[in-house]
């Protein structure tokens, strides 16, 4: 299991348009269970309903965890994307 923290840059916070994408790139790792921490809850990273129910604001600290076969490549990946987008 992998996992990091990232705090929300974004002035919007996790909006519609980069929770999309975000819960398509975590379901883009199959083999891997992904799951996002905020504001004292976990949710399935790649449920965008449950991903927009979190209400992430911009200063928020998030916490991605990356538990499979290709934890290293998601944890990676979701990093970059965070950085990225977010």
């Amino acid at each position: 299991m992998k996992q990091f923290s990232y705090v929300i840059k974004d002035e919007l916070g996790i909006h519609a348009r980069p929770a999309g994408l975000l819960a398509k790139k975590a379901k883009s790792y199959a083999d891997t269970a992904v799951t996002i921490t905020a504001n004292g809850k976990t949710v399935n990273l790649g449920q965008l309903m449950k991903l927009m129910a979190l209400g992430v604001k911009q200063g928020t600290e998030v916490t991605i965890t990356c538990d499979g076969a290709a934890e290293d490549e998601a944890c990676a990946g979701l990093k970059a994307f965070l950085e990225e987008n977010l």
